[in-house]
């Protein structure tokens, strides 16, 4: 992303995946191009496309975690 008069406002950054498929599904450790300005993640083509392969297969997680509820 491009802003301004030719500014780079894009890093490449690791990030959390988190898609909801019957609860939480999360993808650690993404590559993603994150905006500085506004925090949007723009992932390529074959990271879309990989992320898309590993929830398909449903594979069972290198890991689990507990999860809690925010409550008020």
């Amino acid at each position: 992303m491009v802003i301004g008069a030719g500014k780079e406002t894009c890093v490449e950054r690791k990030v959390n995946y988190v898609l909801e498929v019957d609860g939480e599904f999360i993808i650690e450790h993404v590559p993603a191009r994150v905006c500085l300005e506004t925090g949007e993640r723009l992932f390529a083509p074959e990271t879309v496309e990989r992320l898309q392969q590993m929830i398909w297969q449903r594979k069972k997680p290198s890991r689990k975690v507990e999860m809690f509820e925010f409550t008020g």
